[in-house]
């Protein structure tokens, strides 16, 4: 490893070493997920325009996280590109404990996408906190978490992060059942 860069350099993956000098087969998989980040990224910053700014705003505002985050992928998202474009492919982790072989576990992800699920299809109408304990708990809950424990811990970030948002950075959350309530209704 070389110190100096803080890069493990004798890990690197080099593009493949049968191709002829000069003609690095792209890495498509690769290419295509960064071009999925960088339109997140792009669209990350143009949505964030969007935010209504509150005249009781400070400098911050509520518009800067959203466009340090889409910077922040449009960038990173050009850097794998063009990694991708010189035909270097990314290699399986080795320091984890990560079994390569092994099969995909469906009902675990049909859990989480329904957790997504439920949190988009309530989120308006029982508010982002519960919307939220939804999303948490069930994630932690597919994952292994006991059910109740999950959605205990869910509930509660649910209530925080609202309370944040709200109370914190002047971001409004949909409040759903809980209109009205000073703390959860920006």
């Amino acid at each position: 490893m070389d110190s100096s860069e803080g890069i493990d350099l004798a890990h690197r993956h080099e593009p493949d070493a049968q191709a002829a000098p000069g003609t690095a087969r792209v890495a498509v998989p690769e290419a295509v997920v960064a071009l999925i980040v960088v339109a997140l990224g792009i669209f990350t910053i143009v949505d964030s325009h969007r935010i209504t700014v509150p005249l009781s705003a400070n400098v911050v505002g509520p518009r800067v996280f959203p466009y340090a985050v889409g910077v922040a992928l449009v960038l990173s998202g050009l850097a794998v590109l063009v990694g991708a474009l010189r035909g270097q492919r990314a290699e399986p982790e080795a320091g984890e404990d990560v079994d390569t072989d092994a099969r995909t576990d469906w009902l675990t992800l049909a859990k989480v996408v329904g957790a997504f699920a439920v949190h988009v299809a309530v989120v308006d109408t029982l508010g982002w906190a519960l919307a939220a304990t939804a999303l948490f708990g069930g994630v932690a809950w597919a994952l292994g978490a006991t059910w109740w424990r999950a959605l205990l811990l869910g509930l509660a970030l649910g209530f925080v992060i609202e309370g944040v948002f709200v109370t914190g950075l002047g971001v409004s959350l949909p409040a759903g059942i809980f209109s009205g309530v000073r703390f959860l209704d920006g």
